[in-house]
């Protein structure tokens, strides 16, 4: 996708065929900076620190960790030990756990003088196949709003809700809950985005709106209290949201108030999609709220709050009254009987077992 006219991906090998770079996302959207990684405790960090973030980039950026590993040591333990420090950075997005067992899997084999350019070959696959795979996502999700297009007589363009970033800064490229956006502007049918702001990080307010004002595409940053009202007045025509880990029979976890959207659209009959890559289904599982690991992040993000200020640098401040606690899950979960589809690189699945298992019929639990 593009900045400024510029193409960009979230993450790729530096100059020097080792480093790894990535856009600092904490750093959005205000500043645009560009970090290196140069060993598996750097991955660990931008991981851990939310410099980069979203199921499908953080699978990546694990696959790259282990990469700079090997080049640090090659051996079988460290390897073991590389798997073992990354998969513990976030432990809800199930794609850093599937990236990891991947890349042991093809560099267990291999002899360790081979590792180092094994693991950067693989790291590499692992990349440009979540770019491939957003891409369908894109495609499939654009037929559904061309539906709405359509029925609403071309008249007007279709309003779509989305909730957190599940854009192209959460991917490696394309995105998974904005791929569907950005191909229907691309075809020419209009589309306006509301984006809820998504407290406390605000990856709404400052990730996915960055990035639609630099494609261009129409948006409008709403409180994230607000979906509901607007779905009562029709101005939703449909909701499109990402997922950190699906299961089994359908039901999802995404960011904290993904589900009071999808009850809002319930209660409003309004079609409420989940854009995912295979990779984020976790074949494991089948009862989401009660078997999903929901991270628990550091109260400081509810408390404080950096912007812009008048005099053009960042800065933090204190929200809350000094001495009043707060709690900051991460995610929380949908469940499938809320969810009208989700949305894959092999096409629009209903939210249960029998229907993730139609598209992916190979799929090992």
């Amino acid at each position: 996708m593009k900045i400024d006219g510029k193409d960009f991906r979230t993450i790729w090998l530096a100059g020097d065929g080792r480093g790894v770079e990535i856009i600092d996302q904490t750093k959005l959207p205000h500043l645009l900076e560009i970090t290196t990684l140069r060993s598996m405790d750097d991955a660990a960090t931008a991981i851990s620190d939310m410099l980069v973030r979203g199921a499908p980039l953080i699978g990546a950026t694990g696959a790259y960790g282990m990469a700079l590993a090997m080049t640090e040591d090659a051996t079988d333990r460290n390897l073991q030990r590389a798997h073992d420090v990354l998969v513990k950075t976030r432990p809800t997005a199930v794609n850093l756990k599937w990236a990891l067992d991947r890349m042991q899997q093809v560099l267990a084999p291999v002899p360790a003088a081979s590792r180092v350019a094994a693991a950067y070959a693989e790291a590499a696959r692992i990349a440009d196949e979540d770019v491939e795979i957003c891409s369908s996502i894109g495609e499939h999700g654009l037929a559904l709003i061309e539906q709405h297009w359509i029925r609403n007589g071309k008249a007007r363009p279709v309003n779509v809700l989305t909730h957190c970033n599940a854009g192209w800064l959460a991917t490696v490229d394309w995105g998974t809950a904005t791929a569907p956006i950005y191909k229907a502007v691309r075809k020419g049918i209009p589309v306006h985005v509301y984006v809820d702001e998504t407290r406390p990080r605000n990856q709404g307010a400052s990730l996915t709106a960055f990035e639609l004002n630099r494609e261009g595409v129409p948006h409008t940053v709403i409180v994230d209290n607000a979906g509901g009202h607007l779905m009562q007045h029709g101005l939703v025509d449909l909701c499109i949201v990402g997922t950190d880990r699906t299961t089994a029979s359908g039901d999802v976890a995404n960011k904290i108030g993904t589900y009071l959207k999808a009850l809002a659209a319930h209660d409003n009959n309004v079609p409420f999609y989940v854009a995912l890559p295979s990779s984020t289904i976790d074949w494991s599982m089948s009862d989401g709220v009660r078997e999903i690991p929901i991270e628990t992040r550091s109260e400081r993000e509810v408390t404080h709050i950096s912007g812009l200020t008048r005099h053009g640098t960042v800065e933090t401040v204190q929200l809350t009254p000094t001495g009043s606690k707060a709690i900051n899950y991460g995610f929380d979960v949908t469940p499938a009987r809320l969810v009208t589809g989700l949305i894959t690189e092999r096409g629009v699945a209903p939210a249960s077992r029998e229907g993730l298992r139609k598209l992916f019929p190979d799929a090992k639990p």
